[in-house]
Parts: C-alpha cells; structure tokens; sequence
C-alpha cells in the first residue's frame, strides 16, 4: 500500500510539475495599451472618444475626398491589417480605418457588448465625430459583415460597398484557427486569460492564409501583442459567444435588399469562410462583382495588398466617373 502512494506521489508531482513547467513557458499576461501605444500607434494613429470609449483611428488622405474610404478590420485583426491597401490609396482619397471595439489598441467597451447593432452604431457615431456624412465602406470577414449591415441600416450614408472573405451567412467552415476555438470554448478562455503558448499565435494566422511562408515575425508580433492588450482575450471570448447567439439565417433577406454597387474579393483558399459564400454574396446582391483570388486566403487584402488593390481602384475610379460596377 506504501508503494501505492508512493507511485501515486510521483505521479502528481511529475503532473504539478509539467503543468507548471508549461505555464512558465506559456506564460504571457496581458499588455497595458500605453506601453503598447509605442510600437503600434505612432503618427498619424491617433485615439478618439467615442462613447467613453479611446478608439484607435488612422484617418490619412486628403481631406477634401468627397466620399472617403472606411475600411473595417476582421475578428482579432486591427485597422494594420489593411496598410498595404492604406498607403496606396491615402495618395488620392481619405482613407479611415480604426479598431474595433474589443480588438487591437481600442480594447473592450464598457459593457462588454460586441454585438452586430453595437458595432454598426459604433461606425456611425465615428463618421459623425470625423464630420463624414457619406462614405465608402469596406470590411474584412467580421469587418465585411459590419460593413454590409452598416450600408443596410444606412443606405444614404453608404455610397459603395466591398466586402472581402466576408462574414453574413451561418458558415460550415473548414479549419478554424486554434485561437477562435481555444477562446471559444468557456473551459478553455479561463485558463488562456495570461498565457500564449509559444507558435499558437502564428499557427493561427498561417492557417487564414493561403501561402503560410508569407506570415513574417513582424505579423506575429502584431496580432500576439493586440491579443495581450489588457481586456482584449476576454472580449474575444464574448464577442465569438454573442455572435454564435446572433447566428441567423433570416439576415439573408437583409442581404437581398442591398441596392448599391458592390464589389466582392475572395481568396480562393479560404478555409474559415470558404469561396462558396462568395458566391451566395454575389448571387443575392444584385449587380454585384466578385473577383476571386485563387492562391489567396481569408485576408487577401493584407496577404497580397498589390493584387488585391487593383479591381478596388478600378471599382473607385468608376464611382468617381459615377458609372455602375
């Protein structure tokens, strides 16, 4: 019996020391968002109030743009996720793109509330503080899915739409990043809240993009300290719980109802919303173009900015001549 409980001492303390072992290796707390600020938000970032709340915005371009350029980021992405697109056209249009409430260096709002309608009233109440009236929108995966319902809830706001690997419909995905699954799962998000193994995040991002050798350190650095921003991973966790909650078939309708020029840009190796939504998106917004990207993933517009940029500006150029996709 000795010898039982000897053997089963061992075993707990090999247990209690390996659990231990990988927590000092995993170990990563969260980051406060000033001793971010450095890295991450030099000019021309600048952080506005908007509903108490301190929200990173790039507002770049010449101010004289009639109808500037919003750009919404996706789920656990910041407004960095479009630079490739921002410093190409910031040369001759406005372009404004910001973190979203519970993401990069804005971090969570009060009520811990990532809703649809929150975030559509958050875009607005935005536009209204940079004195925007009228816009283009365009968004990324979540970011598309506020985007279009931005232009539903708002039609005489929204002049344009582009939706890239977007969100609306109820998704089959294929693969799902291990960090939406990790935050996604109650049990799990409580014992994540200060640490980050090591490669998680960037196994993450190579599996939204359809070439992984693209995922530089610098990447990784970026979404790995917009993750740690204190009160970032527990916003994550309600904001993929709520939107489960929010999943609803029916918003097809409000999709078919959208009557503006819409471009569509899709990766072809987009495995978490796969090409197929693409085509439902094209088929249910009348006159709507879609352009895929056949060796590209599910953030296309930050994997190959250069490619992705190119039926934007001819979609833009046409709204400046006042034509129709």
């Amino acid at each position: 019996m000795k010898l039982i409980l000897r053997i089963l001492a061992y075993i707990v303390l090999a247990f209690a020391l390996l659990v231990g072992a990988f927590i000092a290796w995993s170990w990563a707390p969260d980051i406060p968002v000033e001793q971010l600020k450095a890295r991450w938000a030099p000019p021309p970032s600048q952080f506005i109030d908007v509903d108490s709340l301190q929200v990173h915005v790039r507002d770049e371009g010449p101010r004289a743009d009639p109808l500037p350029i919003v750009l919404v980021h996706g789920t656990s992405a910041s407004l960095h996720t479009w630079e490739g697109w921002a410093s190409e056209l910031k040369k001759t249009r406005r372009v404004i793109r910001f973190d979203l409430p519970g993401f990069g260096l804005t971090g969570p709002n009060a009520n811990n509330d990532y809703t649809r309608d929150v975030y559509v009233r958050f875009v607005g109440a935005l536009m209204d503080k940079l004195g925007v009236q009228r816009f283009v929108i365009g968004g990324n995966s979540l970011g598309g899915d506020v985007a279009w319902t931005v232009a539903h809830a708002h039609p005489q706001r929204v002049d344009r739409l582009i939706l890239v690997d977007s969100a609306g419909y109820p998704i089959a995905s294929r693969s799902v990043p291990l960090g939406f699954r990790i935050a996604g799962t109650p049990a799990l998000r409580s014992i994540m809240a200060n640490i980050l193994p090591p490669g998680l995040m960037a196994h993450s991002i190579r599996n939204v993009y359809g070439d992984p050798s693209r995922v530089q350190p610098e990447l990784v650095a970026l979404y790995t300290d917009m993750a740690r921003r204190t009160g970032n991973r527990q916003a994550l966790g309600a904001a993929l719980q709520q939107r489960l909650a929010q999943m609803d078939s029916g918003r097809e309708r409000d999709i078919k109802t959208l009557k503006l020029p819409t471009l569509i840009l899709w990766g072809g190796q987009d495995r978490l919303i796969p090409p197929a939504y693409a085509q439902r998106f094209a088929a249910d917004i009348a006159g709507a173009k879609l352009v895929m990207f056949e060796q590209l993933g599910h953030v296309p517009q930050e994997e190959d900015p250069a490619a992705t940029l190119v039926p934007v500006r001819t979609f833009l150029q046409e709204a400046a001549a006042g034509g129709k996709p």
